[in-house]
């Protein structure tokens, strides 16, 4: 019947796996922690076929930083300044964003609604209010503290809407 699949979150190792082939680095992932919601984060949206929202992955500007750093192979000192003055530079941003982008396939499992992209939000951005209140709750979500090596460590959140 349309429209009442569910989607899991996705598996840890899942996530880990996925992070590491992207990145070409070793990461920690341990569960646990939250993201600071009104924080600066890179957040996510992921739409099914109906473009119904039903997921959010956010990072926190540390890991946004990080992660788009790495992937893009940047030393990681320059991630390091960048993260302590506050910044995402506009090519992490997309670098960190493909990595989100990517993110989908976690969700497509067998008998679960198609998910894509659909955008993503710098920190700072002002965010939709659903998606701010998806972003807030406390069920329905999974929290790491993901320290990707020889760059440093941030916060991810995996939010089912």
């Amino acid at each position: 019947m349309p429209g009442t699949a569910t989607t899991p979150l996705p598996a840890a190792k899942d996530v880990k796996d996925l992070f590491e082939g992207l990145l070409g680095k070793s990461c920690e992932f341990h569960e646990g922690g939250t993201l600071d919601a009104s924080g600066k984060n890179l957040v996510a949206t992921y739409v099914d076929d109906a473009l119904a929202m039903r997921a959010l992955v956010a990072v926190d500007l540390p890991l946004a930083v990080y992660s788009g750093a790495a992937i893009g192979l940047m030393p990681p000192g320059g991630a390091q300044d960048l993260v302590s003055d506050g910044e995402l530079p506009k090519t992490h941003r997309e670098n960190a964003a493909e990595v989100l982008n990517i993110m989908a396939s976690l969700f497509n499992t067998p008998g679960a609604p198609h998910l894509r992209l659909y955008s993503h939000h710098a920190p700072g951005e002002a965010l939709a209010g659903d998606v701010s209140a998806n972003l807030a709750k406390r069920g329905g979500r999974v929290d790491y503290t993901v320290e990707v090596k020889g760059y440093g460590k941030g916060a991810l959140a995996v939010v089912l809407v």
